[in-house]
């Protein structure tokens, strides 16, 4: 059996080809250069049994994704968040209204937790062009999270809405220039808030882990309070878990 997941975001699409032991291939496109998968990432592939995947960038990305797969004449499942899969339960009061990338990530942590011999409460991050954060105890439920913008997001909020137009900056825990300042500012804000969530979720179950994963994950994971563990496909890791659970 060959599963074929996807992850549509906001700016990219990742995916990963998959036996049932291990993944054999993986890869990236810029969401402007979907039209290339069939003749360039995916040519040589094998034909994919099934095609699994999660959409957080609306109906054209979808449409462009299915049209590369009608080399294989295939078309994807398209996952949405449930009350329950794979040992977590979502306390969402409309389980479906969960981003379906979010709840991958949520799967694919407990999965991973679950291969300790006393698994543990956690937060998972997906550092994308929003940011979420989201808690999961240790027996597996999914307890909430906040959405927040991402880096890039901030940094073009302040130059809109103020004279603060700066060319890009470095972090600096005591920036000595605005540019710095912008940037380490934004990243001291998404870090403040995951560090929140943390300290609410040890309140109840000790210490928590942290998994930080998609494409800030590496600016952001060096200002976390440890034990951090940076993921680079945690939501491929969860679809891929969600399509054998089916």
């Amino acid at each position: 059996m060959m599963i074929l997941a996807l992850d549509c975001g906001y700016s990219r699409l990742a995916w990963g080809l998959a036996d049932e032991e291990r993944w054999v291939a993986e890869g990236t496109v810029a969401n402007q250069e979907i039209g290339t998968l069939a003749l360039r990432d995916w040519q040589n592939l094998p034909r994919p049994t099934h095609v699994v995947g999660v959409n957080a960038a609306g109906e054209a990305t979808r449409v462009r994704v299915e049209a590369q797969l009608a080399r294989w004449r295939t078309m994807p499942h398209w996952l949405i968040a449930t009350g329950e899969a794979c040992g977590v339960k979502n306390r969402y009061a409309l389980p479906s209204q969960l981003g379906a990338d979010r709840w991958a990530a949520l799967i694919a942590a407990r999965q991973r937790l679950t291969q300790e011999l006393l698994p543990q409460a956690c937060v998972v991050v997906n550092a994308r062009t929003a940011i979420t954060v989201d808690a999961l105890d240790a027996a597996g439920v999914f307890r909430g999270g906040v959405i927040l913008p991402g880096i890039n997001l901030m940094l073009q909020g302040l130059a809109a809405n103020t004279a603060l137009k700066m060319p890009p900056g470095r972090y600096d825990d005591f920036p000595l220039s605005n540019a710095d300042a912008l940037f380490a500012g934004a990243l001291q804000a998404i870090c403040g808030a995951i560090e929140q969530m943390r300290r609410r979720l040890a309140g109840e179950a000790g210490l928590t882990k942290c998994f930080v994963a998609s494409g800030a994950a590496a600016e952001i994971a060096p200002h976390l309070t440890a034990p951090v563990e940076v993921v680079d496909n945690l939501v491929l890791e969860g679809v891929l878990a969600l399509a054998m659970e089916r």
